[in-house]
């Protein structure tokens, strides 16, 4: 059955500058994504995953194009109505796990909410059951550097979901992990995806990972090749 699409990328464009050179990394892509639906993000190194990625997030915006999200266009956005909606609406899982290494895992967690005009209390009980949604309910008082690196991703993800966000944009989640690791945070987006409906944008190299998505999506040239809407 056909989802309702949540995202909508639009005759989107982008370029960047290399020296003299200019280099369109996007060329009017289009594809959509549905509500809920789980998607792989592949194709070679300088196809424009991780640039469509960084849009999708409203971490940069297209040259030209639109990106729709639940209907509201996000490039006609102020850069303070985008900052407020990219707190959330988005939550982010990146290769490198970004956590603070003077904060404690539940500590790390909570970071986004200080967004939210939340109490210490609300932050600290939603802090800790995005922990115990990724299983380190064990682990909260724990540095990063006492934490394996699977686990430091888990609470990087646990710091994604804490806000609800509408959908998570993970690239290349599992890059920096171990074959058993790598297995654990896939079987974990599977878990969030399958059963809290979670929508989930991925880019990877990896087809083993690729393959835990309902669809891929390859890109060749700032276009979809394949896969796409």
């Amino acid at each position: 059955m056909a989802r309702t699409p949540l995202i909508e990328v639009r005759d989107v464009a982008k370029t960047f500058a290399r020296g003299d050179e200019e280099v369109r990394v996007l060329d009017h892509l289009s594809t959509e994504i549905g509500r809920g639906e789980y998607v792989a993000l592949m194709g070679p190194s300088g196809s424009g995953k991780t640039t469509l990625l960084n849009l999708l997030g409203a971490l940069d915006r297209p040259d030209s194009g639109a990106i729709l999200v639940a209907g509201e266009d996000i490039t006609t956005f102020g850069d303070d109505e985008l900052a407020s909606w990219r707190a959330r609406a988005v939550g982010f899982i990146f290769q490198a796990y970004n956590l603070l290494p003077v904060l404690k895992a539940v500590e790390n967690v909570e970071l986004p909410l200080l967004l939210f005009g939340l109490s210490r209390k609300e932050r600290r009980r939603r802090a800790l059951l995005a922990l115990d949604l990724v299983g380190l309910a064990d682990r909260v008082d724990h540095y990063p550097r006492e934490l394996s690196g699977g686990q430091e991703q888990r609470v990087a993800i646990a710091r994604a979901l804490v806000t609800d966000p509408a959908f998570l944009l993970a690239d290349e989640p599992t890059g920096d992990l171990d074959p058993q690791s790598s297995v654990a945070i896939l079987d974990l987006l599977d878990r969030l995806h399958r059963d809290l409906g979670k929508t989930i944008v991925m880019v990877t190299h990896a087809r083993d990972a690729a393959d835990r998505a309902e669809r891929i999506v390859h890109l060749e040239g700032g276009r979809v090749v394949a896969g796409g809407i």
